[in-house]
């Protein structure tokens, strides 16, 4: 191979390198900006926008009119809320809970509750299911998780068994559905040490779990980046919470 075909080569992948991040990233649509704009959105939600940018999340997501989306450990429903919007009257949001979490926390349980009563989100199917054994009534778009992949890993959840919780989001999505995965940053190289500690997970390590289901990476987005974030903290300390170093990571499900 010659020298110009070896830059050519180069450049080549730097730019396919480029558009698996920055470049992917799509403006929010007209649904996704009526979401984030819903006034029957928590104030305490609206609060949280500067630093969870959640246009940018949805469109990365591609999230549309009609879709069907499941929220896995939605918390206390900030991104379900927005789903919801999104998906509009034709499309669902299934809030799953895992029942081991069901178990040890009434309050997520009544979160649950609260977001299915809520007029206002009148598309949102609350569901307790086992962590390692998910069961979706339908086929769906997106399967979304925000915060919460490391917990996969932790006692509290079994833990729980993560290649099966994965080949359960594989089978529950329609080929060429996403899986959307959103955490903290830990050290690179630390894999797992610092689920439960620190509440932090190697990007490296969801990747390779995630890769080994079934899928392929389709993109990841820089948004939530914080370099200044030098990851020996827990994401709860009052210096640093809701301002954490955060990968985005998209996969999709081959057609």
């Amino acid at each position: 191979m010659s020298r110009v075909s070896v830059i050519a080569l180069a450049l080549g992948l730097a730019v396919s390198s480029l558009a698996l991040t920055a470049g992917a990233r799509e403006a929010p649509s007209a649904a996704i900006t009526a979401a984030v704009a819903d006034s029957n959105r928590p104030q305490a939600d609206k609060d949280r926008d500067g630093d969870r940018k959640p246009a940018e999340m949805l469109a990365f997501a591609g999230v549309k009119p009609g879709d069907k989306v499941v929220d896995f450990m939605p918390g206390a429903g900030y991104f379900t809320r927005l789903l919801a919007k999104t998906v509009g009257p034709k499309g669902r949001v299934y809030s799953l809970l895992p029942g081991e979490l069901a178990t040890r926390s009434t309050k997520a349980v009544d979160g649950q509750k609260a977001l299915a009563a809520d007029k206002a989100y009148g598309n949102i199917v609350p569901l307790i299911q086992p962590v390692n054994a998910p069961s979706i009534p339908e086929k769906v778009d997106v399967v979304w998780t925000s915060q919460n992949y490391h917990d996969l890993h932790d006692a509290f959840l079994g833990p729980a068994d993560v290649p099966a919780f994965n080949k359960a989001v594989f089978d529950a999505l329609k080929p060429g559905g996403v899986y959307i995965v959103l955490d903290h940053v830990a050290e690179a190289g630390s894999g797992l040490r610092d689920t439960d500690s620190l509440h932090r997970i190697d990007p490296e390590t969801v990747k390779k779990e995630v890769l080994a289901a079934g899928f392929v990476l389709d993109g990841e987005d820089d948004a939530l980046r914080n370099t200044a974030d030098n990851h020996s903290l827990k994401v709860f300390d009052p210096s640093l919470r809701g301002h954490t170093d955060q990968f985005v990571f998209r996969f999709r499900k081959p057609k």
